[in-house]
């Protein structure tokens, strides 16, 4: 270990000694120049971190000129010259020798130039290792720096002053101006507001900081300050300082960080690790954004909303703004999200005739939805939910209502400032044509497909009978033999899915979930035998969103896979376990349907930047342990899991854990306790009986629990080779820091986890049972959950390697 650290020290210096060379010519001359192209050199910083220059706009022959981080691979932009107008091959960048910086065409046409350039002659350009780049004369004053002309990113060691602005792109992937400004008003508010474009017209903010005060002039914000550690402040004039965020940042010697005006209006602050961490890089981490909810909290009489008109919006894990056409609608630009949706067919009151509107239209519902400060044209109370509906059904100006609070609120279109937000109480009811009502029933379209393939055999066969007895003979024969073989196939998929279908379980078929993941376009993760995408399923009444798990290996493991999770899941009932919906058995095509887990998985909550809140992580971990203990002896059937771990730990709407993947489970008879089976699970949970040949039993979820409560307590994963040595392994420093009664290292300087350490310790206590390398040693789940509890004292556990070096 020694050896490796020095040999990575001296590939530092080999690496840092060229670097400091470079910082003595960093300095662009006059009448340097810059051509677009894929291969065209670039300006770097001294220390390389960041480079100017042109970055080639994908599936376009045009260039963007831009400052980005040049050291890692995402080379992620932080500034732009030219979004709105990108420069085509062959332009020019120029430091003219009188100390003009042009981007020209290659017609000589101006495509940009820099804005409010200081009086005096520019002696050089730079591109500082702060990713400012600067225009300077000979006392190395600046005339001219990017930090100034602003985009959608400030960096460490930038300032905003009263009235400079942060506006955000179009899209991710256009730098084209989008609809979102953040700005430092001149009564010392930070606020964050949508603009009417191609205006800059602001409307109603969706934040605003309190750092302003009408009395005393002293009190009020004037600058939004970047500083050096990575903190972003409000400065007041007094000198006070209102902090943007109250978490303990990483150390900047490790991190980049950079806070920009994303395109979907939230200011997030980021970071990324400067180095690999076990051999791999990591992309950009969220560390903190405003607003809380801006599904939410955009609101006002004018614009759209954040998600654009005829739409609704919702919160993913991270509080990013999902938008979703409201169903009969279309977006009206599918590579913009944002930017609303039109409707499919325009419905008329002329349309309707003699008809009844029950033949012609469908009500179809969407929970917790609301257009709250969207314009009504009528309102109705008191009423309940079919009432409501009903009067919008046979209101041919109708086209949606929502009913909330015992009001019945008929909607104009466009609908503006859609949310959807399990929190609150309505739904929306939406009119559809029948004709474009989406996804029938499965079951049910299959049922009709059968009906006509008998109707099309019997008339087949009435149209030939008569011609011979030969024929009569022959086609009755045939008939029988297909009817026959028709009716023991059925049989056999019954027998085979009876205990699946006696849990109502539905069956898809294979188009179905095609079409409801839009050809399984988002992943939501992969595990050792398939990916999971997100979905959306319809029916005449409700629209869900649901996880489907394709399978890839059908063929021997993932056939036993299939049959161990459907009807194993399909038994198990428990508000700890993620619930099955659905499946689908298509020849090598095996799906599940689970419900969709809005929050994402426990190792994204626990292995960000920012530690989350003690109580919650504390409630997660005592939710696993139920969900596991029902497992392991509420269930009919006992069901080992085989692979406890963060990923496999999904969190709902209200953060409540869901264990879910039982794709590694190995199911139980009754009677039985032990059984022998091939390595399962994952790296650093593994139990140690799996590397000999003896019995497996559910004492290797114990371990494999014991393991994550460690990850949960400590939030870091279990295995981090970059760390110092004693630190490596986390059950192995984690049982040193027990022993030298050195606890609160596992926590640093979290304030509510300090304020409980006898939970804390009765916590460590607990996992340091179930790590024990001796399975008998153990505690079952049910003891487990009692010990956590506070319901069973908790004795003094035993090295959990009696044979190791840590005892």
């Amino acid at each position: 270990m020694a050896l490796s650290l020095l040999l990575h020290l001296l590939g530092l210096f080999l690496v840092v000694e060229p670097l400091s060379v470079a910082a003595q010519t960093a300095n662009i001359s006059l009448g340097s120049s810059l051509t677009a192209s894929q291969s065209s050199s670039v300006w770097q910083s001294p220390s390389g971190t960041f480079a100017f220059g042109f970055r080639h706009i994908a599936d376009q022959d045009l260039f963007l000129l831009a400052i980005w981080y040049d050291k890692i691979p995402d080379k992620t932009i932080v500034w732009y010259a030219n979004g709105d107008n990108p420069a085509p091959k062959g332009s020019k960048l120029e430091l003219t020798t009188d100390g003009q910086l042009t981007l020209t065409g290659h017609r000589s046409q101006d495509i940009w130039k820099p804005q409010s350039v200081l009086s005096g002659r520019v002696a050089y350009a730079a591109m500082l290792d702060t990713g400012n780049f600067v225009l300077a004369n000979n006392n190395a004053d600046y005339l001219w720096q990017s930090f100034k002309e602003l985009k959608d990113t400030v960096l460490p060691t930038q300032v905003l002053e009263i009235g400079e602005k942060l506006n955000s792109r179009q899209t991710a992937n256009s730098y084209s101006q989008g609809s979102f400004q953040l700005q430092l008003k001149s009564d010392g508010r930070l606020v964050l507001y949508p603009i009417a474009l191609p205006t800059e017209v602001a409307y109603q903010p969706y934040y605003q900081s309190n750092t302003s005060d009408a009395v005393d002039e002293m009190n009020s914000g004037y600058q939004l300050s970047f500083n050096e550690s990575g903190y972003l402040n409000v400065v007041r004039r007094n000198g006070d300082i209102d902090k943007l965020i109250n978490k303990t940042l990483l150390p900047i010697r490790d991190y980049y960080y950079r806070a920009t005006l994303d395109s979907d209006g939230l200011f997030t602050q980021y970071a990324h690790p400067k180095s690999p961490k076990n051999g791999s890089w990591t992309s950009w981490l969220p560390v903190w954004s405003i607003p809380e909810n801006i599904c939410f909290d955009a609101k006002g009489d004018l614009g759209s909303g954040p998600c654009g008109y005829n739409s609704y919006c919702r919160l993913d894990a991270n509080r990013r703004p999902i938008c979703e056409c409201i169903p009969g609608f279309s977006s009206l630009d599918p590579n913009n999200k944002l930017s609303g949706c039109k409707q499919n067919r325009i419905q008329s009151c002329d349309e309707q005739g003699n008809s009844k509107p029950e033949d012609l239209y469908v009500m179809h519902e969407l929970s917790n939805t609301f257009w709250i400060t969207s314009a009504n044209f009528e309102q109705l109370q008191p009423m309940n939910k079919d009432d409501c509906s009903r009067s919008c059904l046979y209101d041919c100006y109708c086209m949606v209502a929502v009913i909330r609070e015992g009001s019945c609120w008929k909607k104009k279109l466009p609908l503006s400032h859609g949310v959807q937000d399990w929190n609150l109480y309505g739904t929306a009811l939406i009119k559809l044509p029948k004709s474009d009502a989406s996804l029938d029933d499965p079951l049910s379209s299959q049922s009709n497909t059968g009906r006509k393939d008998r109707k099309t055999l019997i008339l087949v066969g009435a149209l030939l009978l008569g011609s011979s007895v030969f024929l009569n003979f022959f086609f009755v024969a045939t008939i029988s033999l297909v009817f026959l073989y028709t009716y023991q196939k059925r049989h056999n998929v019954t027998t085979s899915t009876s205990s699946i279908m006696e849990a109502n379980l539905r069956s898809f078929r294979y188009k179905d979930l095609e079409e409801a993941t839009d050809g399984f376009r988002e992943e939501l993760g992969r595990g050792a035998f398939g990916t999971v995408y997100k979905g959306i399923i319809s029916s005449l009444s409700s629209t869900n969103y649901v996880a489907i798990k394709k399978l890839d290996k059908v063929a021997q493991e993932g056939e036993k896979e299939f049959k161990a999770e459907v009807s194993a899941i399909a038994r198990t009932h428990h508000k700890n376990l993620v619930r099955l919906l659905g499946f689908c058995d298509e020849g090598a095509n095996k799906l599940l349907v689970y419900e969709f887990m809005s929050n994402g998985t426990l190792a994204s909550f626990l292995f960000g930047i920012s530690r989350p809140d003690w109580n919650k992580r504390i409630q997660i971990a005592f939710g696993i342990a139920r969900g596991i203990m029902y497992l392991h002896e509420e269930c009919s059937t006992q069901i080992i899991h085989c692979d406890i771990k963060p990923h496999n730990i999904l969190l709902d709407d209200s953060f409540t854990a869901r264990i879910s993947d039982f794709g590694l489970a190995k199911l139980l008879l009754s009677d039985q306790t032990l059984t022998h089976t091939v390595i399962r699970g994952t790296r650093g949970y593994v139990a140690p009986e799996w590397f000999r040949n003896v019995p497996i039993t559910a004492k290797v979820d114990v371990y494999s629990y014991g393991v994550m409560l460690l990850e949960i307590i400590c939030c870091r994963r279990s295995l981090e080779m970059e760390r110092e040595n004693e630190e490596v392994i986390l059950t192995d420093w984690v049982y040193d820091c027990y022993k030298e009664k050195t606890l609160n290292k596992l926590i640093e300087d979290e304030e509510e986890a300090r304020n409980d350490m006898k939970r804390l310790e009765r916590l460590v206590k607990v996992a340091i049972w179930c790590i024990q390398e001796d399975p008998s040693l153990r505690p079952s789940m049910k003891k487990v959950t009692q010990m956590l509890e506070g319901v069973v004292d908790v004795s003094l556990p035993p090295c959990p390697c009696p044979f190791s070096s840590i005892c």
